[in-house]
């Protein structure tokens, strides 16, 4: 949460110091990625800026109906979809996902990940870890640290910190009215603690009626002009008050985002090529509709984020919009038509599969930014009376990209009816190594204390992934 101090701030400059800002963890950005990497390799530095995109898919998607195709099952196991052959020799995943069988060769898939609860929450595809404080909807589950596990980006935060000013290292571009939190639980962001320092920005978080910046409101950003002049004038005081040395680091890192342009321009579709926003199926002429492909525009931001100079980017996608499918919105909660709703979803999800890996490829960035994508648990492979599949902890799918992995490769297979791993089983905290090994953080090592100044590992001896390392 951001707040930004308007015209009842005390201190002379316009601000009160301690209530100018209250925010989590702002790191900042400036250069996009490609000259970030550049600029790091002509100065002899190993270990340049990584990049995570975590996709979530909450609510828990289908294995047996995307990734782990049963054909040879009977009928109220193996569902109505046909495979079709990939890039990778001898896999095939569901019909309705043509442009990813097209680049499965720059892909993984894991067809065994365990570690999941039957609890709608997406803490483990967060942290890796299964225990959790309370919640919401979502109970405690004990054996998490004091102050709690700490989500992948606020662990990069706290490593790394911002890669250049402009940008935070760890962005959240879900959505945050009710229903959305209601289906996430856990928040993409959530510091645990590792303290509120290294929260994630929430990008839809901003409280459109309370933030202003001397006299300016949210809702009059679209004054480009006026507001950096404004910006520019609130640091040139700052500044010369020595208000900036005062500052924690956290503060600082917000001044340094409210006074740049460079998450604003990369939050900002209009700016990109209308043929690469075309690529993604984003039209910014369209009004949102009904199950319509609204959230596709995230594969872009997350891509925009990251080229900003952001260290781990989260995002959610669904049928807009996103929320409970109790309350008529729309999850991969799919107790009842899972066929139709594959219908539905797939061939959109499959189009934003597609064209962030292949731009990320064509960009130079698919080595350093690391795509991973799943949810909290798979779905039964038994069809249910309402033509649905209901939770299935005992195994779900993940697809990975990027990172440096050796691509194309399928890890791991369960049973004749998808029920349990027969080879393989991953742990969705060797999924998180391998992504710490990808950022350049050594797990075996890496220690921080909790709130009660006991050290804790990461991931508990886990460790990377050594098919893709």
């Amino acid at each position: 949460m951001l707040t930004i101090g308007g015209p009842g701030s005390s201190v002379r400059s316009g601000m009160d110091r301690r209530g100018f800002l209250q925010i989590g963890s702002l790191g900042c950005g400036g250069l996009t990625l490609p000259q970030i990497l550049r600029a790091e390799d002509q100065a002899g530095i190993k270990s340049p800026h990584k990049g995570i995109i975590n996709i979530l898919l909450p609510g828990g998607p289908t294995h047996l109906d995307t990734i782990d195709l049963k054909p040879h099952a009977p009928p109220e196991i193996r569902g109505e979809f046909l495979p079709i052959a990939t890039s990778v020799p001898g896999f095939e995943i569901c019909e309705l996902m043509p442009r990813t069988a097209r680049i499965m060769d720059r892909m993984i898939a894991i067809r065994s990940l365990v570690g999941a609860l039957n609890d709608h929450n997406m803490h483990q595809c967060l942290t890796g870890w299964e225990s959790h404080p309370a919640q919401t909807k979502s109970p405690e589950i004990p054996g998490f640290p004091p102050g709690g596990w700490p989500s992948i980006g606020a662990v990069a935060s706290k490593v790394f910190g911002p890669a250049v000013p402009g940008t935070p290292p760890s962005v959240d571009l879900i959505p945050v009215y009710f229903d959305a939190k209601f289906v996430l639980s856990a928040r993409p962001g959530q510091p645990g603690y590792l303290g509120p320092a290294h929260a994630g920005f929430e990008v839809n978080a901003v409280d459109r009626q309370n933030i202003t910046l001397q006299g300016i409101s949210i809702d009059r950003l679209a004054d480009r002009k006026r507001l950096l002049s404004r910006f520019d004038q609130f640091r040139r005081q700052a500044d010369g008050d020595g208000i900036m040395e005062q500052m924690d680091s956290a503060n600082r890192q917000a001044i340094n985002l409210m006074t740049s342009p460079r998450l604003a321009d990369a939050l900002d579709l209009e700016k990109e090529d209308p043929r690469v926003r075309e690529r993604y199926g984003v039209d910014l002429a369209a009004n949102p509709r009904r199950q319509g492909p609204k959230h596709l525009d995230q594969f872009l931001l997350a891509r925009r984020v990251i080229e900003a100079g952001a260290r781990c980017v989260t995002m959610t996608f669904s049928r807009y919009p996103f929320g409970r499918m109790s309350q008529g919105d729309y999850n991969w909660d799919w107790h009842k038509n899972v066929f139709a709703e594959c219908r539905a979803t797939l061939p959109m999800l499959d189009l934003g599969i597609a064209a962030l890996v292949e731009d990320l490829d064509e960009r130079g960035m698919l080595e350093d930014v690391t795509v991973v994508i799943w949810g909290e648990f798979g779905r039964t492979p038994r069809i249910n009376g309402n033509a649905g599949r209901d939770h299935w902890p005992n195994v779900a799918p993940a697809l990975l990209a990027g990172g440096g992995m050796r691509a194309g490769q399928v890890i791991g297979a369960t049973n004749r009816y998808g029920e349990d791993p027969k080879e393989r089983p991953v742990h969705f905290r060797e999924v998180f190594a391998t992504l710490y090994h990808n950022l350049g953080i050594d797990v075996a090592t890496r220690q921080f204390k909790d709130l009660a100044g006991r050290p804790q590992y990461l991931v508990d001896g886990r460790k990377p992934l050594a098919e893709l390392i």
